[in-house]
């Protein structure tokens, strides 16, 4: 009986089989579905693969990569993220990237710290199988609108923000950045299968058909992992809040006082007063896309917002 996602099995193991065959391969790994099965497949081929977690002391990230690197038989490295090296490793990393955005800085963080702790020249990263695959928590229970425009959203901020600089933290190290699910073929294969296949009907579903793979080349332990996003299963957010809050910070009034100081050599001011606000995340994502086009950050966006508030005197009303 023939598999049902065959050919895009096919494609996943030929791209990762092209890209590490021969080589000694360093994986960005998380424990969980996306990085297990990049680095089970890598096992296959290249010479050497070592997986590197990075993450605080007992994170939960930290703690099921072990787990799952001992099961895949491959050796393990800890990354450790401590209150003694974070502000130095964002630091670093703003400067590698220019990036200021605390979102992006929170899930990248990993990525620098195992390059930069990488003696592989290689480095193989699971990245893109939440966008493609339909693994983003926000994806389940939405309407067919708001789930066509979260996807899309997602994917173009995988391809517009995430990984230019994933690759500008790359070549900061000299090293060579291997995708498993980021190739033009692989889309391709994904975008025959049925939507309705790749759509999570809920949290235990995501990536369904990843899972279905997995289990078909023999790792049916990686369809059961539970995973978190990788700022909150390494521990990264809750350490860098801490270190916020000890200053009596938020968490992006911290990021943008480091940016301030990296990129202008300012000494910290603390600038700007925090905003939370909760709307709709279909609104969120189409008003952040246009942003993004006109090079606008959600910050300066509400500022300006804020500044049009004060010059008109409230709110007025469309029909003025």
């Amino acid at each position: 009986m023939s598999f049902a996602f065959e050919d895009l099995e096919n494609t996943i193991v030929s791209t990762i089989r092209k890209n590490v065959e021969g080589k000694d391969i360093g994986v960005a790994f998380s424990g969980g579905l996306d990085s297990g099965l990049a680095s089970a497949i890598a096992k296959e081929y290249a010479r050497s693969v070592t997986l590197y977690t990075c993450g605080t002391q007992h994170s939960y990230d930290v703690v099921k990569a072990e787990e799952l690197a001992k099961q895949l038989d491959l050796p393990w490295v800890h990354v450790p993220l401590t209150k003694g090296n974070v502000e130095i490793r964002i630091r670093d990393l703003i400067a590698a990237t220019g990036t200021s955005d605390p979102f992006t800085i929170s899930y990248e963080l990993q990525l620098y710290c195992v390059c930069l702790n990488c003696k592989q020249d290689t480095v193989l990263t699971g990245q893109g199988a939440d966008e493609y695959f339909g693994g983003c928590a926000k994806f389940v229970d939405q309407s067919d609108n708001a789930y066509d425009v979260l996807t899309k959203a997602a994917v173009e901020r995988l391809l517009t923000v995430s990984v230019p600089c994933e690759k500008q933290i790359a070549k900061h190290f000299g090293k060579d950045l291997i995708y498993a699910y980021i190739n033009d073929r692989i889309v391709s294969e994904v975008g025959k299968v049925d939507p309705e296949l790749l759509r999570p009907k809920d949290m235990d579903s995501r990536k369904s058909v990843l899972k279905d793979i997995a289990v078909h080349l023999g790792y049916p332990c990686l369809a059961d992992r539970k995973k978190k996003s990788s700022q909150y299963g390494s521990g990264t957010t809750d350490l860098v809040r801490a270190i916020a809050r000890e200053k009596k910070l938020m968490y992006n009034q911290y990021i943008a006082s480091l940016y301030d100081e990296v990129m202008s050599g300012k000494v910290p001011n603390y600038r700007g007063a925090v905003i939370n606000a909760r709307i709709d995340p279909v609104i969120k994502e189409q008003a952040e896309k246009i942003l993004r086009e006109q090079g606008l950050s959600p910050s300066e966006a509400v500022e300006r917002f804020y500044l049009r508030v004060i010059e008109d005197k409230g709110l007025k009303d469309k029909k003025d």
